[in-house]
């Protein structure tokens, strides 16, 4: 169980996903932080990293890896493709 509320995790998350944009943006990509409920990131894709194939892997070893390491272990990431953004709210549930 996570001990910190969704609230107290968003400017961990921010900082830290501030270290995986500039990889990301090498490889023409990007993400966007779209909000977080019970301790799950919601995240999107965003420029070369949105559909490419290798997205998954980014997703799991690249991101939710960081943010493990940065605030805790039980910390997952979630891609919501285009179209979903406002929908987060319902997933979870």
């Amino acid at each position: 169980m996570i001990p910190f509320s969704d609230e107290e995790l968003r400017p961990a998350v921010e900082k830290s996903l501030e270290k995986i944009k500039p990889m990301l943006a090498l490889d023409g990509g990007g993400l966007t932080l779209l909000g977080i409920k019970k301790g799950r990131v919601f995240v999107q894709l965003q420029g070369a990293c949105q559909g490419c194939p290798s997205s998954g892997q980014t997703l799991k070893y690249g991101i939710e890896r960081q943010l493990r390491i940065d605030i805790h272990p039980e910390l997952e990431v979630v891609n919501l493709l285009p179209g979903m953004e406002d929908e987060f709210e319902t997933f979870g549930e």
